[in-house]
């Protein structure tokens, strides 16, 4: 029997066949990310379907680029904001807004608790969370306006979620959106009469500043 002619054209380790070990191993980095909240449902679903349809290294590939190995920790953005359990040292720590006919303003460096409740009739207040610390991962915000306006400004880095209504009145809801990785998250509830509930999402005073040096 005639020897078979050595292979001349050896195939490159992306072109290379994945095995069904190759494939369980993505899919468990994708199960992994999809746990951390780094990919939803639907991502995973469409990424797992694709991973058990591949055949070659390099179409496993882009299913796991953009997510870190199990196990690291993937390093946060210079402007991803901390929460700390004690707050800021010598900050106010106000767990309420109330304004009856009248106005208030929770801003600037404050410690913002875990639950805050605003209210304002026939009046108005301000709810700014750009340079306020976060004492738990979670932050519950209740507004209120009945014939009155509740502005909230939140970090365009921490994930929102509005959920409040308005009746006869306006309660925003475009700001809701996941944040950077590790950011706190900030659920904002309750309702509008006659009035209106807004949350707007800025960025932080050094980022904006980080931006305009980077268009200079």
């Amino acid at each position: 029997m005639t020897n078979l002619p050595d292979r001349q054209d050896s195939p490159k380790p992306q072109e290379m066949r994945a095995s069904d070990a190759d494939r369980d191993q993505v899919a468990h980095v994708l199960r992994e990310a999809a746990g951390e909240g780094r990919l939803t449902l639907e991502e995973l679903d469409e990424r797992l379907s694709a991973v058990y349809a591949a055949k070659t290294y390099a179409q496993l590939a882009p299913l796991t680029r953009d997510l870190p190995a199990p196990g690291s920790v993937s390093p946060a953005p210079s402007y991803a904001p901390a929460y700390a359990p004690g707050g800021t040292a010598d900050a106010p720590a106000w767990k309420t807004g109330i304004a009856v006919m009248s106005e208030f303003r929770r801003q600037g460096v404050w410690s913002v608790p875990e639950r805050f409740t605003a209210f304002a009739f026939w009046g108005g207040g301000k709810i700014d969370l750009r340079e306020a610390s976060f004492t738990a991962a979670e932050v519950r915000i209740r507004a209120f306006a009945i014939m009155g306006g509740i502005d909230i400004i939140v970090p365009d880095d921490i994930s929102v979620h509005v959920k409040g209504i308005g009746i006869m009145g306006g309660f925003e809801h475009r700001a809701s959106g996941p944040g950077e990785p590790g950011a706190p998250r900030v659920v904002i509830s309750g309702f509008s009469f006659w009035g209106g509930v807004t949350a707007k999402r800025k960025a932080r005073k050094p980022r904006r500043e980080q931006k305009r040096k980077e268009l200079d």
